[in-house]
């Protein structure tokens, strides 16, 4: 089913390329029907980037999608313009006295800072409270994950001897959990991050379930038993060369930087990385937006 997005978002121009439905704003207000109403949190710096990957995803389900893209406004940011965050993105002031059925809290490059050192963890943090009022089920990413169990938990985030880096394999630890419904045994996903959640902390917490995990990588995806907080510590949404991507940018920038596991062929960075967790990611986040989101908000929300 379509998305409804910001007019002229440049990302859009992108997904009509793949065959993604978007909808403009001025054809859906003609249509007469309860669409689903999801925010972004966008933290990542390359925010068109993650605006594609993401979209991709919520766009790939049965359900109808309104697109709120939310920024911070309590930190400027240093790669995306003014001009464009102001056409695209509203802030959470603007958004505050309204309801959503899902918001989706990305992953932000500043993990190795505590989390009271990042400059807008104040305004995260009024985020993540109104959440619990205001927002059936939220999605937090990577960072946003460990920002969101230690906001909520208060379990703490761990340093890495080396990144974290790569593709990994994952097993199921739940059988009976809707939002793992259909997964197989063993699956794939990325990770990409410096510091970790430790299991034995996550344990601690009866109200959480620890719902996948890694050998090698560690805890992937968590939530509250009634599903109104999600936590992922990879990246599924990632496209094919955002690992890529980012080895070269370290290299280039002289950063201790080891090539991603399980990523290139036969670990040759100049052949063509294969996405080997496509299906994974489209049916984590079909899962949510229909057992966590869609069938649990009514629909005078």
């Amino acid at each position: 089913m379509p998305i409804k997005v910001p007019n002229n978002l440049p990302a859009a121009q992108i997904l009509m390329k793949e065959q993604i439905f978007i909808m403009p704003e001025e054809r859906a207000i003609h249509q007469d029907i309860r669409e689903l109403r999801i925010a972004i949190l966008n933290l990542m710096p390359l925010k068109q980037q993650t605006e594609v990957q993401l979209l991709k995803l919520i766009a790939n389900s049965p359900l109808q999608v309104e697109v709120t893209l939310l920024a911070i406004s309590s930190y400027e940011a240093k790669n995306t313009s003014k001009e464009y965050l102001l056409t695209f993105y509203k802030t959470f002031d603007e958004v505050k006295d309204q309801k959503f059925d899902g918001v989706i809290i990305t992953g932000a490059p500043v993990e190795m800072m505590e989390f009271e050192d990042v400059a807008y963890w104040p305004e995260l943090c009024r985020i993540m409270e109104w959440t619990k009022t205001h927002v059936t089920s939220t999605l937090h990413i990577c960072w946003g994950a460990q920002a969101g169990l230690y906001y909520h938990y208060g379990i703490p985030k761990k340093q890495l001897p080396e990144k974290m880096f790569g593709v990994f394999r994952h097993k199921r630890i739940h059988e009976n959990f809707n939002l793992i419904r259909g997964f197989d045994d063993e699956f794939l996903a990325p990770h990409s991050r410096h510091t970790y959640t430790p299991l034995e902390e996550m344990e601690k917490h009866p109200e959480l379930l620890i719902l996948c995990t890694s050998q090698e990588a560690g805890l992937y995806l968590a939530s509250s038993l009634d599903g109104k907080q999600i936590f992922v510590t990879g990246h599924s949404e990632y496209d094919s060369y955002t690992l890529k991507d980012e080895y070269f940018r370290d290299l280039d920038k002289g950063l201790p930087i080891a090539m991603p596991k399980n990523y290139f062929p036969d670990d040759d960075c100049h052949k063509t990385p294969i996405k080997t967790w496509r299906s994974h990611a489209n049916l984590l986040f079909s899962n949510w937006l229909n057992y966590y989101v869609y069938q649990e908000t009514p629909y005078e929300f």
